[in-house]
């Protein structure tokens, strides 16, 4: 396989104990994919912070939030109505929970490599639909200076892409779920095409269908529609589980660029990219059989959940795209690629 990412040598970037809780009751688990931006000179990541309780011998606990205030679920870890063999995802008597409670939290850097947490408040939950945390937020900067939140609302009722928008990082308008339950992955383009908001998102099927990317439009970001399925997973391939959109597409002379994440039986996630076309962006003009970047690095292949690398924000300069990545679910890190090269990979 072609892995050709440069990675940072300082990597990983952040690490759990370089973030405070949000509660004293509670401890970072994982750090995980962040949104990418810039704003009044800095570059700023949006993280992902998972937390939970410090874990007693014998229990097995997780928070959820409820009316706005964080709860804390406790059960004998020998319950046999309890199952934890996925340590991202509990059940209890059938019923599903996360093992962790995620918000966004801000952290800004000068050059990119080095963050800090400015101390601005985080952006948790804020609704029925958010009960089990928000994750994952993609970021689109648009032209007239806004800026677009997607992210994934979990609760009871199931996951599905929420939304937010703001100029200046301290208001927010809140737009709801945008788009109905099972979905995730939701990536907005960062300019109209045909006079339409664009995105890639990715419902989940069960019985028929897949985990497969989608293309939806919108004339005003809140209401979605002309749905067409662009690029499937593949069988006996790096991506043969599931597949699901990055960061905003990248606009090139070629076409619309899409860096995404693909995983396969043995939940090894990758990176791949394909190509869109320009004035139709639900054409696939290509897509690489190959990975362009795949968990090789120690921090990628152990940790809370090992053998992932997983982007949702990145930032272009000329032909240098820098990628801000999760690694094995638990820290963060940062990788270049050159534009060109990518596209050499596609066929």
């Amino acid at each position: 396989m072609a892995d050709i990412a440069k990675r940072f040598v300082n990597n990983p970037i952040l690490r759990p104990a370089d973030i405070q809780p949000s509660l004293p009751e509670l401890k970072i688990q994982c750090l995980l994919n962040p949104g990418v931006f810039c704003f009044e000179g800095k570059i700023w990541l949006l993280l992902r912070v998972a937390e939970r309780p410090p874990q007693k011998p014998g229990k097995v606990s997780f928070p959820v939030l409820e009316n706005g205030q964080t709860k804390i679920l406790e059960f004998d870890a020998n319950d046999p109505d309890l199952n934890t063999s996925d340590p991202r995802e509990y059940k209890y008597k059938g019923v599903g929970y996360l093992s962790t409670l995620s918000h966004l939290r801000l952290v800004c850097s000068d050059d990119g490599v080095t963050f800090r947490d400015p101390g601005l408040p985080p952006l948790v939950g804020a609704n029925d639909h958010e009960s089990f945390g928000i994750e994952d937020c993609r970021v689109a900067t648009l032209a007239d200076g806004r800026y677009v939140l997607t992210y994934t609302a979990v609760s009871a009722n199931g996951y599905g892409p929420g939304m937010r928008v703001t100029r200046d990082w301290r208001t927010f308008e809140h737009y709801g779920m945008v788009i109905s339950p099972s979905n995730k992955d939701c990536a907005v383009f960062e300019e109209q095409v045909g006079g339409d908001y664009i995105c890639l998102h990715r419902p989940s099927g069960v019985i028929v269908g897949g985990h497969y990317i989608w293309l939806a439009r919108s004339p005003d970001l809140r209401h979605w529609g002309e749905n067409v399925c662009i690029a499937r997973s593949r069988p006996g391939m790096w991506d043969s589980a599931r597949i699901g959109a990055g960061a905003a597409p990248i606009k090139t002379e070629r076409g619309w660029l899409v860096i995404y994440h693909g995983a396969n039986e043995q939940h090894r996630y990758c990176l791949g990219a394909m190509l869109l076309d320009l004035k139709n962006p639900a054409h696939v003009l290509a897509r690489g059989t190959e990975p362009i970047m795949e968990p090789i690095a120690p921090y990628e292949t152990t940790g809370f959940f090992g053998n992932v690398v997983f982007t949702n924000g990145h930032l272009v300069d000329g032909d240098t795209v820098t990628l801000y990545y999760g690694a094995s679910d638990e820290v963060i890190c940062g990788a270049r690629m050159s534009i060109k090269e990518i596209l050499k990979t596609l066929c």
